[in-house]
């Protein structure tokens, strides 16, 4: 097994946690991650360290699991977010490029492809999210919402799986768009906020069915 570095042991880890290959509540074992990804368990056995300490990973007996959001906690994260992509977007509004604000259109005209797949849309309203807060040429500001979104991938399904959600996201990405190509900088705020918000009442709705 290659010796890989420490940081890319906890790198490859976190990756698959957002990616979706370890979900919540999903067990990691030592062993079984190092043959994974073809690494020693020595770097495996500190990123699982290094996880666990930042709550991404839980204990559950001697095992460690990925960890999931309990209800106060979601709601904290939803707080969070909106305050940081707010700022975001009202960054953005102020220092993104044309070029930028063209690719975040053309990223909700091709996000209309994926209407139908929940998981395809997630990773591109991900992608969508991302590339506002580059846009807000605030290099402090992406790094606080990349810890941010490692968080997000402790909830359970996206909340774009959730009936008519998908058009009604994308129509709010058009919204947001619309106000940072007009360059104002409080209406882009507003409508990302507010479009956290309905995915914030989704996920509240879907909690309370569930029982």
């Amino acid at each position: 097994m290659s010796e890989i570095g420490h940081k890319d042991a906890y790198g490859l880890i976190l990756d698959a946690i957002d990616g979706g290959v370890y979900r919540p509540g999903s067990r990691l074992v030592e062993s079984e991650l190092a043959d994974r990804f073809g690494v020693s368990r020595t770097p495996i056995r500190e990123a699982l360290q290094r996880l666990e300490t930042q709550s991404l990973l839980t204990r559950d007996g001697r095992s460690l699991i990925v960890a999931s959001l309990d209800h106060a906690q979601m709601a904290e994260l939803y707080a969070v977010r909106q305050e940081l992509e707010g700022l975001a977007a009202r960054l953005a509004a102020k220092h993104a490029a044309e070029e930028e604000i063209a690719v975040l259109r053309d990223m909700v005209e091709q996000d209309r492809t994926l209407l139908g797949d929940p998981e395809a849309l997630a990773r591109a309203n991900r992608r969508f999210h991302h590339q506002i807060h580059l846009a807000s040429h605030n290099r402090y500001l992406v790094q606080q919402l990349d810890l941010v979104y490692r968080s997000m991938a402790l909830m359970a399904r996206t909340s774009l799986a959730a009936a008519g959600r998908g058009e009604d996201a994308l129509a709010e990405h058009d919204a947001i768009v619309d106000a940072i190509s007009a360059r104002d900088g409080d209406r882009a705020a507003d409508a990302l906020k507010a479009h956290l918000s309905t995915a914030f009442k989704v996920r509240l709705k879907e909690e309370a069915q569930r029982g």
